[in-house]
């Protein structure tokens, strides 16, 4: 059977990277930090994740006439995404974060900036819609404009596709847009502010009731928690030495589309995501970090042996 076609739409930025003993305090400046470029954007990195777990994929984005931009159009061709709707933004800068590294765990902060992410409209995905329209899975995140996302959903909606969103950078969303999610992908921190609810489960459900057809709550080391219609249940994460946690969730979501694209049951999708999660934060940089599909066979051996 061919590969499945995915969507992103989303964010593309480069990271600028700096790796420090530990995170620094308001107000404190720490000196000797190791500075690192990346390609990243939770959209791109999502949509590496997805081409490297064998899909075909198309990227829906915006990007300033610079040359970050140039280079995060190339670096995208590079992995046989379809750039064609990765759309030229004059006057606006491509985006950038700015991310700091710390401690033995590589615990990240990340501050992105205003750029032509920003200007990512809804009549830019109707532009691509006749490729959208043929997409498996359609996969969003927080980093472009609310309107932009919401318009995603309900084209999803129309055209009978699964609408996977990462709520991330969080932020509180209206029930309208998440009762056109059939999958929702948060972290522990984004689930309480989605709902207000700190314990996972308590989230999941609330999540669930909102209209969410499948939640999954990523829990880093601990793995992952599904809630959907046949209850909930708590799958792990094999134990690592983390060297980069920076697109740890991109790549479980990339994969994660796939696994659903494929016909994958949520369980058997989400432990394959995890697997590619967890070597992928054994190695530096975001996009640069994505696991191939080969890489996933030899390390699930690895952890079949350990086991």
């Amino acid at each position: 059977m061919p590969a499945p076609l995915i969507a992103v739409i989303g964010s593309s930025n480069t990271d600028l990277v700096v790796t420090t003993p530990r995170l620094p305090k308001p107000g404190e400046t720490l000196l000797g930090g190791e500075f690192q470029r990346h390609a990243g954007g939770k959209g791109a990195n999502q949509a590496v994740a997805a081409a490297r777990a064998g899909a075909r994929v198309l990227f829906v984005g915006a990007r300033g006439d610079d040359d970050f931009g140039r280079a995060a159009h190339a670096g995208l061709k590079a992995e046989g995404i379809d750039v064609s709707a990765f759309c030229l933004k004059p006057g606006q800068p491509s985006g950038v974060a700015l991310i700091l590294l710390g401690g033995r765990d590589r615990q990240n902060q990340i501050v992105v900036a205003r750029s032509a992410n920003d200007a990512l409209t809804p009549a830019d995905l109707d532009a691509a819609a006749p490729k959208l329209a043929r997409a498996a899975v359609i996969v969003a995140q927080l980093e472009t404009p609310l309107a932009t996302v919401r318009h995603a959903a309900e084209f999803a909606a129309a055209h009978g596709i699964p609408f996977l969103l990462n709520p991330a950078p969080a932020r509180k969303l209206p029930a309208a847009l998440l009762k056109k999610v059939h999958t929702l992908t948060p972290n522990e921190h984004e689930a309480t502010i989605l709902t207000g609810e700190t314990e996972p489960a308590r989230a999941a459900a609330r999540l669930l009731a909102l209209g969410s057809r499948q939640v999954v709550v990523t829990l880093g080391a601990k793995g992952v928690l599904l809630a959907d219609a046949h209850g909930q249940r708590r799958l792990p994460a094999p134990k690592v030495r983390a060297v980069d946690t920076v697109g740890a969730g991109d790549c479980f979501t990339g994969w994660l589309a796939v696994g659903l694209a494929e016909g994958l049951s949520l369980d058997a999708a989400a432990a394959r995501a995890i697997l590619a999660a967890s070597l992928q934060v054994t190695r530096p940089g975001a996009q640069a970090a994505m696991p191939k599909r080969g890489d996933l066979q030899v390390e699930n051996r690895v952890v079949s042996h350990a086991n």
